[in-house]
């Protein structure tokens, strides 16, 4: 997976499969195409993330992560695309408070990003905007599929 979505050179998510992650088992997102995924934060949202609701407003620079695959009914697995979402500076996009969404197919193309090439990600800003507003548009892992910190 990390090879795959390397190819796209999006330097934010470089090694991210070494952030902190999140979840103590892969689970199923109903959010994100019923794939499994993996959640991931970076150095400067590790601190804050790994709280959960009580992770506050995430510093700038903050970067998550979410890597996807499907099992088949033959129990074949197949790799999804890995979900980004990155704190840009205040005034960004105030309607998803400040936070750019990409989407790295496994051929390793972006398939869009928040104000770039590709799909706008309008998706994905639209589903986080209906987080609680103290939780800086986080969806948060499951109770059950939560790591212990």
């Amino acid at each position: 997976m990390k090879k795959a979505y390397g190819k796209a050179g999006v330097a934010q998510v470089k090694g991210f499969t070494g952030w902190l992650k999140v979840n103590a088992a892969a689970y199923q997102s109903a959010t994100h195409g019923a794939r499994y995924v993996n959640n991931y934060a970076n150095k400067q949202a590790d601190r804050h993330y790994k709280k959960f609701e009580k992770a506050g407003i995430l510093p700038l620079g903050s970067v998550l992560a979410k890597d996807s695959f499907v099992v088949q009914p033959n129990g074949k697995v197949s790799m999804g695309p890995l979900f980004i979402m990155e704190k840009m500076n205040k005034g960004f996009n105030k309607s998803s408070g400040d936070w750019r969404y990409s989407m790295i197919l496994p051929t390793g193309k972006v398939a869009g990003m928040t104000k770039g090439k590709g799909m706008s990600m309008k998706f994905c800003a639209e589903c986080h905007a209906g987080v609680a507003p103290d939780q800086d548009h986080i969806l948060l892992v499951p109770d059950e599929y939560r790591a212990k910190f």
